[in-house]
């Protein structure tokens, strides 16, 4: 599903990304671990197209197309999706006109025909008691007003409305309490399919305990620097950052 090559990518004339390689195939859950500064987030970033960082080298596959000619909105269109890491608040544009127009997006390039209000209703509240939203929060304005655990519950919902193919989680543990981690780990689990891949980027290990990732990567100075299974998170809970410069 997705392949990158010797990635090396920076912001303002600073390397973040120094080579990385991933291979992710469709049905695999990849955690990236690493230190604040490691380029966690700018690889979540570039994937996403985010347009302020340099490809100065390497390359990304991905589903047999170039990733890098490949815009924003057509990135999303294609099926990647990234749940932000501080999802933002779009005051006076309710959840349902923003799912609904989302949808609609993704059914006009796939060549369908829009969803119907009533078709569109019925599927919101199937996703919505699939990730145990609270009802109140799908007709409120995006975001605005919500704490920091139903912004990420709310990530997790638009995940399930729009089925993508590769999901990017950046940190989407971060600021959360037990209950609220296990809601959302709970929504990614039931997304999870033979058909579509997750990464999950993280600091820490907890998460893993919920969302089992097949393969772990520490991620270092902008490199992947060790990749194993799950006890390699537990390995680095035990033994700090510190030991990957050993």
């Amino acid at each position: 599903m997705l392949s990158i090559k010797d990635l090396h990518a920076e912001i303002n004339g600073k390397e973040i990304l120094k080579g990385i390689n991933l291979e992710i195939k469709s049905g695999e859950v990849h955690a990236i671990m690493g230190p604040n500064g490691s380029g966690k987030s700018t690889l979540a970033s570039v994937l996403a197209g985010k347009e302020e960082y340099e490809i100065t080298k390497g390359e990304i596959i991905y589903m047999e197309k170039n990733l890098l000619d490949l815009s924003v909105e057509e990135r999303a269109k294609e099926g990647i999706f990234l749940s932000f890491q501080y999802p933002v608040e779009i005051p006076g544009v309710s959840m349902i006109n923003f799912m609904k127009t989302a949808v609609n997006e993704h059914r006009k390039y796939q060549g369908l025909p829009p969803i119907s209000s009533a078709e569109f209703l019925k599927y919101m509240r199937e996703m919505k008691d699939l990730v145990e939203l609270k009802s109140d929060l799908a007709n409120r304005s995006v975001n605005q007003g919500f704490s920091g655990g139903e912004k990420k519950r709310n990530e997790i919902f638009q995940m399930a409305m729009l089925k993508p193919k590769l999901a990017i989680l950046d940190e989407t543990d971060s600021g959360l309490d037990i209950d609220a981690l296990r809601i959302v780990a709970n929504g990614v689990n039931k997304l999870k399919t033979n058909e579509n891949s997750i990464i999950v980027i993280t600091h820490y290990q907890r998460l893993l305990d919920y969302i089992v990732p097949d393969f772990v990567h520490i991620l270092f100075d902008g490199k992947i620097v060790k990749s194993g299974t799950k006890e390699l998170a537990l390995e680095l809970e035990q033994k700090g950052y510190n030991w990957i410069k050993e």
